[in-house]
């Protein structure tokens, strides 16, 4: 397993209690140890396709409401996934222009009055994400109307609306196309213990993130879980999903 590092999340320090929802349908990438190299196993779902699936305010885009032109990524994924460093790997290697937009870096352009969600999440908070979130969709309009590809990475929750993806959607644009990297507890732990100082995270806050992140199971959403793929094989599963028909 390759090592992923990745920059400071703003996770909340509790989380509001979940939205219980009904199971559905999963397309999931998952590692598959193999000897001889070959890359990670698509896993679909034992039935027939369903269609559209809505994910709180969001649709997955079928095939006509994905752009043919630059493309709009949003990554997903708890602390210690790899968001980060998948991400500016991914932009780094298309072989069109493509930008890198990171909600993180964008929320800590305030400074002074900086509303911290470690130290509890509040309506200060919020209106921060918000506002961070509209500026993040707003660069990436513009990109995108400049013929720049775009990928955006945020720790989005399956079942809080406040941090979910039908703000994204609302700025970016309906041929947004999210996917989720979900590695394994015992990885993401593993990586937030290599941190220090205010990057580390306590355990329960990471094992409480993970426990809400494995919401996106059933949600129709696109999973690669990267527990065995270092940045580079993740960023070239990212393109295999990217690949694929939706709807």
């Amino acid at each position: 397993m390759g090592t992923v590092s990745e920059g400071q999340g703003q996770y909340p320090a509790s989380l509001p209690p979940p939205a219980p929802g009904p199971p559905r349908a999963t397309l999931q990438l998952r590692a598959v140890p193999d000897p001889a190299g070959s890359p990670p196993e698509l896993l679909r779902p034992p039935h027939h396709p369903a269609p559209p699936i809505p994910t709180g305010r969001f649709a997955v885009p079928g095939p006509g409401a994905v752009p043919h032109g630059p493309t709009a990524v949003l990554l997903i994924g708890p602390a210690g996934a790899g968001k980060t460093s998948v991400a500016r790997y991914w932009a780094d290697h298309r072989p069109v222009p493509t930008a890198h937009i990171s909600l993180d870096d964008v929320r800590e352009w305030v400074r002074s009055g900086f509303a911290d969600p470690q130290a509890g999440w509040n309506d200060q908070c919020e209106a921060q994400y918000r506002l961070a979130r509209r500026t993040c969709g707003f660069a990436a309009r513009n990109h995108l109307a400049n013929g720049i590809s775009c990928i955006i990475d945020d720790a989005v929750f399956p079942d809080w609306p406040a941090i979910g993806i039908g703000g994204w959607r609302r700025h970016v644009g309906p041929g947004l196309l999210p996917v989720v990297l979900l590695p394994g507890l015992d990885v993401v732990l593993e990586r937030n213990a290599r941190r220090s100082g205010s990057r580390r995270l306590s355990d329960e806050t990471v094992a409480q993130i993970h426990g809400r992140m494995a919401g996106w199971y059933g949600s129709g959403l696109p999973i690669i879980d990267n527990s065995r793929l270092d940045v580079p094989a993740t960023a070239a599963a990212l393109d295999q999903v990217l690949a694929l028909p939706r709807g």
